[in-house]
């Protein structure tokens, strides 16, 4: 499974040893992550302005002009599928994290196991509560969520489906496929192409130039559709 972490913290000792733990976590679990960090709410806002694709927050409370708290309930307005994990030094502010739904609290100094024990329930939570789509892979039935899906590609009568971690090819029209995937998340920008909206990097007139590099070709009368199906899907509320 690929993540997306975001690590907010004012503290750049901290930033840096929640990195290495949230990479070690990840490498540990055979999953990929992308992490991120941020040195004060005002700073990950801004970010999420333009991309709102993190999975987990790790988040720190005591921070400076906005706290942790704060932050918290902007992003609850409109997001309900990040995992939000408080950082405190101070355990009064637990009551609070019910109020945002925060998966979980650590106190610092962070452990190690601890924290590894809480991103586990995260992929659990996770796996419960994410679509995904079924597909059968050489006799075998494969799960694949919908977040980690790049893109579909039909090729003669099958269709291949691209995630960070690999390809998977099946016997699908491109048609049925598309018929399992959000139009809110995924958008068909070619005959033979379905992309995933959280993982284009940009457009051009012509291809969609994916996170991981891949170029995707883009048809002349998708361009528009396609172009809006991306603003909204990275549209903040308010």
């Amino acid at each position: 499974m690929h993540l997306k972490f975001a690590i907010c913290d004012d503290e750049q000792v901290e930033t840096n040893y929640l990195s290495a733990l949230a990479a070690g976590w990840a490498q540990t679990r055979n999953h990929t992550a992308e992490i991120r960090t941020f040195g004060s709410a005002e700073a990950f806002l801004f970010h999420y302005a333009d991309d709102k694709s993190a999975d987990i927050l790790l988040l720190d409370i005591e921070m400076g002009a906005m706290n942790g708290i704060e932050l918290a309930h902007r992003i609850r307005q409109d997001n309900e599928s990040i995992q939000i994990l408080f950082i405190t030094g101070y355990s009064d502010f637990m009551a609070y994290g019910y109020e945002v739904s925060a998966l979980h609290y650590l106190m610092k100094p962070v452990n190690e196991d601890k924290l590894f024990d809480v991103l586990d329930k995260a992929v659990r939570q996770s796996n419960k509560s994410d679509k995904a789509i079924m597909l059968t892979v050489g006799g075998e039935s494969v799960r694949i969520p919908h977040k980690d899906i790049l893109c579909v590609e039909a090729i003669a009568h099958s269709v291949i489906v691209t995630t960070q971690t690999g390809r998977f090819e099946a016997k699908l029209s491109l048609s049925e496929i598309g018929g399992q995937l959000s139009r809110q998340e995924f958008s068909r920008c070619h005959r033979s192409y379905i992309v995933g909206l959280k993982w284009i990097k940009r457009i051009t007139k012509t291809d969609i130039v994916l996170d991981n590099d891949m170029s995707v070709p883009l048809a002349r009368r998708s361009y528009g559709e396609v172009n809006q199906a991306f603003i909204r899907f990275y549209k903040v509320d308010g």
